[in-house]
C-alpha cells in the first residue's frame, strides 16, 4: 500500500503486543490494520505504511475516544518505546493482561481458570537496560523508540527507581570514555542495597582510558562497572536479597526487574512448595529434594531452600557461582546444590528426575518445552511453573495436561507496567 494512504479505522481489539485493531479494505481486499496507540470502541484517522506484515497505521486524527483513554503521564510516550499502554485506564488495561493469558490457553484447547492480576506501581524498576546515542550536541541517553533504533530521553522515566533516573546524567557522563558505533552503547543498571550495579555493552573501553573510568565510577558513586562482563571496579559488592539471602549478582545477570513482582512470584512458587511437602508420605525415603530449573542466581531456589533440599541449574555459569556463594554463607539452609547445564539442549531425563518432590521452572521467553516433555513423563507431584509468555507457557502446559496432570490456577503478574508483557505462575499437580 502507499505510504502516504489513509482510512478511516474501527477499533475492536488491543493485539498481544499492545497495538489497537480494526479492519481496512473491503471485500477479498479487507484485512486486519494494527494501529499503535489506539483502543477498542475508538475511530481513528490513519496513514498507513509498509505492506504485509510490515502494514501499520498510525493515528493522524482521533475522531472518536474511548471512554477508558486517559491523559499518559509521561512526556514522551508517543515516542518511547519502552511504554505502550500508559493511555489506558488501570482497570480495562488489566482485564486486557488477564485476557492475553485466558487467550493463549484457549488456543490450546485448555479452559484456564485465571486470577486477577497482581499489580504493581510506578517507579519501582529495578534493573533497566537503557540505551544512549551521540548525536550532534549532548548524548541522548534513554530508550529505543517504538519500532527503531534511535535513542528517546528517558530523563523523566517513570518506570524506573529514583535513584536509576537520577543516574542518567552520569551514565552520559561516564559514555564519554567508551567508543561504540551508531546504534550505541547500553547500560544495564541495577539498583542494589549497596548503590548502582552498572553493566556496558555494546560499547569496548580503550586501554588508555580504563584508569579515568575506574576514577569517574568511583567519584559517581556506582557500586560496581563493567564491560562486557569484565569487572573495572568494585567499590562496594552489589547487594540483593531472594528473602532474607543477600546475593551478589554477576555483571550484567538476570535479575527480576521489579522487586515487588519477584516477591509475590516467590510468595505464590513457595506456597505451592510448602503445600506439595506437607502431603509428602511420612514414610518417604530420605529428605525432600527441590529441582530448580532455569535457576538464575537463585530466586527461588535460596528461599527454598529454607524448606528442603534444592538442586539448581542454570546454564550460566556466573549466576550459579553467585548462588553458590550466597548458599555458603547464608546459616540455616538446606543442601544446595548446582549444576551448569543448558535445559534446552540437554533437559533432565527420566532417572536424573526420579528424585525429587517438587520441580520449578522459570524459563526464558521461548519457554521450556523439552524439559517439560521429559516433566511429563516423570511421576513428580507438584511443578510449580513460572513464566514471562502466555504463548510458551500455554504450549508447555498442554504436554503436562496431556499426560495427565492437573492445573491449578493461573496467576498473573503486571512486572512490566504498561507494556504488553506480562508474567504468570501456575501450579500442576499428578493426578
Amino acid at each position: 500500500m502507499n505510504a502516504h494512504a489513509t482510512a478511516i479505522v474501527s477499533i475492536t481489539d488491543v493485539a498481544h503486543k499492545g497495538d489497537g485493531v480494526g479492519l481496512v479494505g473491503e471485500g477479498v481486499e479487507e484485512r486486519r490494520l494494527f494501529v499503535g496507540g489506539a483502543l477498542p470502541g475508538e475511530t481513528v484517522r490513519v496513514s498507513i505504511s509498509g505492506e504485509g506484515v510490515n502494514e501499520r497505521g498510525r493515528v493522524e486524527e482521533l475522531l472518536v475516544a474511548s471512554p477508558d483513554r486517559v491523559e499518559a503521564p509521561c512526556p514522551v510516550f508517543d515516542r518511547c518505546g519502552g511504554c505502550s499502554l500508559q493511555h489506558w485506564d488501570s482497570v480495562p488495561y488489566l482485564a486486557w493482561k488477564r485476557q492475553q493469558i485466558v487467550a493463549a490457553f484457549a488456543d490450546r484447547g485448555i479452559t484456564a481458570e485465571v486470577a486477577e492480576p497482581i499489580a504493581t506501581g510506578p517507579a519501582s524498576r529495578r534493573r533497566a537496560v537503557v540505551a544512549l546515542q551521540r548525536r550532534t550536541g549532548a548524548p541522548v541517553i534513554g530508550f529505543r523508540a517504538r519500532l527503531s533504533h534511535d535513542v528517546v530521553d528517558a530523563s523523566a522515566c517513570l518506570l524506573v527507581t529514583p535513584r536509576i533516573r537520577a543516574s542518567l546524567p552520569k551514565l552520559a557522563r561516564l559514555s564519554e570514555l567508551f567508543a561504540f558505533g551508531t546504534k550505541g552503547a547500553t547500560f544495564t543498571v541495577l539498583d542494589t542495597e549497596t548503590g548502582l550495579d552498572v553493566s556496558v555493552g555494546e560499547a569496548t573501553l580503550p586501554p588508555e582510558r580504563r584508569a579515568q573510568a575506574l576514577a569517574l565510577a568511583l567519584e559517581l558513586g556506582f557500586a560496581r562497572l563493567s564491560v562486557g562482563g569484565e569487572v573495572v571496579v568494585e567499590a562496594q559488592a552489589p547487594v540483593i536479597r531472594f528473602g532474607t539471602v543477600a546475593v551478589m549478582p554477576p555483571p550484567g545477570g538476570f535479575v527480576q526487574a521489579v522487586a515487588a513482582a519477584e516477591e509475590a512470584m516467590a510468595r505464590l512458587v513457595v506456597e505451592a512448595v510448602e503445600a506439595a511437602l506437607a502431603r509428602r508420605p511420612k514414610r518417604a525415603k530420605g529428605p525432600a529434594r527441590i529441582a530448580d530449573l532455569f535457576a538464575g542466581c537463585g530466586t527461588f531456589a535460596l528461599r527454598l531452600a529454607s524448606l528442603a533440599q534444592v538442586h539448581a541449574v542454570e546454564s550460566d555459569k556466573g549466576s550459579l557461582a553467585a548462588l553458590t556463594q550466597a548458599a555458603r554463607h547464608t546459616p540455616g539452609l538446606k543442601t544446595v546444590t548446582v549444576e551448569a547445564r543448558d535445559l534446552t539442549r540437554r533437559p533432565l531425563m527420566g532417572k536424573e528426575l526420579a528424585g525429587f518432590d517438587v520441580v520449578v521452572f522459570d524459563p526464558p521467553r521461548d519457554g521450556a518445552a523439552p524439559q517439560v516433555k521429559e516433566l511429563a513423563k516423570s511421576e513428580i507431584a507438584t511443578i510449580v511453573a513460572v513464566s514471562c509468555n502466555p504463548a510458551t507457557l500455554a504450549r508447555d502446559a498442554r504436554y503436562l495436561i496431556d499426560a495427565g496432570w492437573t492445573m491449578g490456577p493461573v496467576t498473573p503478574i503486571d512486572q512490566f507496567l504498561w507494556s504488553h508483557h506480562v508474567e504468570a505462575v501456575v501450579v500442576f499437580r499428578k493426578g
